[in-house]
């Protein structure tokens, strides 16, 4: 979508860490105006600080994403302080850590209301604005996990699941109605950010991201670039693609690699507290930032993502020397 002439308004649900904080950081160091939406208020207050640094301006707004009057109160609170939305991030998400077995139907109701109808509630909110305008931009942060589940995050993966067939759904609603709201999901890989020492988890030793791990800041990239082409779906990282890929061609043989080593993959060698805080039902207290506690194994960066970024400029250059190729051709002849 092209950026209006006045400072472009944003609004990210999940602000106050994680990937949330990152994308919220990166849209304000373009100039955005952003709304943080979030339960933390630590850690929104740290996120509004941030931005203002960064060069934007920003709207504090502490809602719990599951709550449709909340986060309906918070979009018309940013379009009265800040101006009308341009790009909406649904981002807010939360998990167990847990077997089926084990898990507790609130438990999974409540990843259930935050992940998947926080992006729904979200998404409406930003439609009833947007529509009547024919502008703007919806980005749904998504997983590798919105395509293929891993065992130990059932509710997670499955709530990812179900804001991909929603998002397919209202797609289709848009180009049927032509609209020009430009709507997009953008899968991410395991990345470094504190959910995992926050996280709900019955695992005996304390959750890590399935490596390869990679900073908030590239999830961040991704998003902003997302907002701004006209794209359906976006991978970022090879181990996206990957697990897409094989989950597609060979689904079974997908099922039981997982369940040889993803019990193992998810967790470190540490002991972890059964009794340590979480955040399934109220924000841990603190500012916990964007990063978590992987920073010397994760990757700032992604080769496959500067090919997804850049495919247009390798296209010209595959056509110029198929170009070269041709002309040379006929020289011989």
């Amino acid at each position: 979508m092209s950026i209006p002439t006045r400072p472009e308004v944003v609004v990210v649900t999940g602000a106050s860490a994680d990937v949330g904080r990152a994308t919220a950081r990166a849209f304000a160091q373009r100039g955005a105006h952003v709304g943080l939406i979030a339960r933390g208020e630590d850690g929104l207050e740290a996120a509004r600080r941030e931005v203002e640094a960064a060069g934007g301006r920003a709207l504090v707004l502490a809602a719990d994403v599951a709550d449709a009057s909340q986060v309906e109160l918070a979009a018309a609170a940013v379009e009265e302080e800040l101006g009308p939305i341009d790009i909406w991030v649904n981002n807010a998400m939360a998990s167990v850590f847990s077997p089926v077995k084990e898990l507790r139907p609130e438990e999974i109701r409540r990843v259930t209301e935050v992940t998947y109808l926080g992006t729904v509630y979200g998404t409406m909110a930003a439609l009833r604005r947007m529509l009547p305008r024919d502008h703007g931009a919806i980005v749904q942060v998504g997983s590798a996990l919105a395509h293929r589940a891993i065992p130990l995050q059932a509710a997670y993966c499955g709530a990812k699941h179900a804001i991909q067939g929603f998002t397919e759904s209202l797609r289709s609603e848009l180009l049927h109605d032509g609209s020009h709201v430009h709507l997009t999901m953008v899968q991410l890989p395991a990345l470094n950010t504190p959910q995992f020492g926050w996280v709900k988890t019955r695992l005996p030793r304390h959750p890590q991201p399935v490596p390869p791990i990679y900073q908030p800041e590239l999830a961040a990239e991704a998003i902003v670039w997302a907002a701004d082409h006209n794209r359906p779906e976006v991978y970022v990282g090879a181990p996206t693609t990957l697990a897409i890929l094989a989950n597609k061609l060979v689904p079974g043989l997908l099922d039981r690699y997982l369940a040889r080593t993803n019990y193992e993959a998810q967790q470190t060698d540490a002991p972890v507290d059964p009794d340590r805080p979480h955040n399934l039902w109220h924000p841990v207290p603190g500012d916990h930032g964007a990063h978590g506690s992987f920073d010397d194994r994760s990757r700032a960066t992604s080769p496959q993502w500067w090919l997804t970024t850049h495919r247009g400029w390798l296209a010209a250059g595959a056509a110029a020397v198929a170009t070269a190729g041709v002309v040379g051709l006929r020289k011989k002849e």
